[in-house]
Formats: structure tokens, sequence, C-alpha cells
């Protein structure tokens, strides 16, 4: 499998280092937006880039007929643009907020354990995030995903960062050296709280879902998720 990095960050590195273990080629890392690239010879473009420019990176791909993996957050205001582009050139995509195997288990289990503590309006819902403090943007996208999740399960109507009004879930993002990513999901009562937890200890676990994720969706049309990966 030919593979092109978009962005080559250290996300960009751990996936070239593992793609390269598992007996695939890089044929570009790409720092800068692709619009001036040949990617005849790619099989897969796989997008760790910045917010800025990982739309018109994603979208360039599929006017190309170039499978896409991304695991950009900070752009998906313009998600729906995304996957109309993908369509409109029969191309292929996955978008994850996190490519990591435990983390779509947790992703499974946080959802059944909201639908459970629906019932429960006493416990209060809360989600704390730490990363690294070169990611850019924050809350990370696998606490929206964490927080849309119990929204769809429980009566609460949205998330805010860092505090929350009435009906809403808060999210509290930390920045420290060296984190790879913690998520924490709690429910507390006066009388007890319940924590659902994920601790990430390198990027590794990360890289290989999305490169996992490239193979998947060799000869594939349409827009997937890593739940269709995975499960």
């Amino acid at each position: 499998m030919k593979i092109a990095l978009l962005g080559y960050g250290k996300m960009g590195q751990t996936i070239e280092r593992l793609a390269k273990d598992r007996g695939h080629e890089i044929v570009y890392t790409i720092k800068e937006k692709i619009k001036n690239y040949d990617l005849s010879k790619v099989d897969v473009a796989i997008d760790f880039s910045v917010p800025d420019a990982a739309f018109e990176n994603i979208t360039t791909c599929f006017e190309q007929n170039i499978p896409v993996i991304s695991g950009t957050t900070g752009w998906l205001e313009r998600y729906d643009e995304a996957v109309a582009s993908c369509k409109e050139n029969d191309g292929a995509f996955i978008y994850a907020s996190n490519f990591s195997l435990g983390v779509n288990l947790f992703f499974e289990l946080n959802k059944k354990l909201a639908e459970m503590m629906s019932s429960f309006p006493e416990y209060a819902i809360g989600i704390e995030e730490i990363h690294h403090t070169q990611k850019l943007d924050a809350p990370s996208g696998t606490a929206i995903t964490l927080a849309e999740q119990i929204m769809e399960n429980t009566d609460r109507k949205g998330w805010r960062l860092n505090r929350a009004e009435e009906g809403e879930i808060p999210i509290m993002a930390k920045r420290i050296e060296n984190v790879p990513g913690t998520h924490v999901v709690s429910y507390k009562s006066p009388i007890d709280t319940l924590k659902i937890e994920h601790i990430a200890h390198s990027r590794d676990g990360f890289a290989l879902g999305a490169i996992i994720a490239a193979e998947w969706i060799q000869n594939k049309k349409g827009v997937f998720s890593m739940k269709d990966v995975l499960f």
C-alpha cells in the first residue's frame, strides 16, 4: 500500500514508522497543502494535518480518486461539505476523532453507560481530557465525541468548555507535557461517583488504528466510521 501522509508532526512520524513495519511505502510526507502534488501513485492518504489545511487536503484527494483517512480535529464545521465531496466524486472516507482500538471500545462503553444513567438525574455528568501541550485544539475531538454520545442517550442538550449551564456537559481540558491522551467521564451525586477512563500510553495505538483503517478502506466506496472497521 502506497501512502501519502498529510501532516508530518509527531503523529505523522509515528504512522510512518508503523506503516513501514507493516510493509507499506510512504510516497509523500506533506507538511503544506497538497494542491500541487501528483497523487496518481498513491493508494490512500492519511491526514493528520492542521485544521486550516484539512478540508482542502481531503477534498483534493477525493477529486484525484484517493481514499482518505482523517484524524485531524478542529475543522468539523465543514465535515458535511467533505462528505458531499466524497459522494460527488464516488470516493472513500473515514473520519474519526480517535483511531485507537481502546478508545473505540471506550466509545461503546460510554454510550451504554449514558443509556443506563439516563434514569438517574441526580448524577451530574462531566468530562475531563488531558493532552500534551502541543495539541492545538481544545477540547479534544475525542472529548466532543464522548459528549455527543452522552447527549444522544440522556437529556443533556449541549456541552461547554471548562464550565456548563444547566442541562449542559462541562468538558475540562488540560494541557500537560508528554501526555498522549487521557479521557475521563464521570457521574457524580451527593452519595457517590462513577467514572470510566481511557489512558493512552503512547501515540502508537492511534497511529496503528489509522493504518488499519487505511488497509480496510482499499477498494471500497462511501463514508465509513471506525465502528465499520473494527466491529
